[in-house]
């Protein structure tokens, strides 16, 4: 599938993405910086659930200190989180 963020919903998801911890902010931007304009529906989907975590526990998944559990242990948000982890 191609991309599906418009210029609106790209501006919305880097608001989201700021964060309050600056190292969540520098890998969530980067991230965007090299994927936005393909990312999938589900992909947009998993950034979101996981911009939906505390600071602390998105940092965790970020470094790999935690692997995601329970809603978040789904193919999309592992294929983001890959791509998070590489930033």
């Amino acid at each position: 599938m191609g991309p599906v963020l418009g210029e609106v919903e790209r501006r919305r998801l880097r608001w989201r993405a700021r964060r309050g911890l600056l190292e969540n902010d520098i890998i969530v931007t980067r991230y965007l910086d090299r994927h936005e304009s393909s990312l999938t529906v589900d992909e947009v989907l998993a950034l979101e659930a996981l911009l939906d975590l505390s600071d602390g526990e998105l940092f965790d998944l970020l470094l790999g200190r935690k692997e995601p559990a329970g809603g978040l242990d789904n193919n999309a948000v592992r294929t983001v989180l890959g791509g998070l982890r590489a930033a």
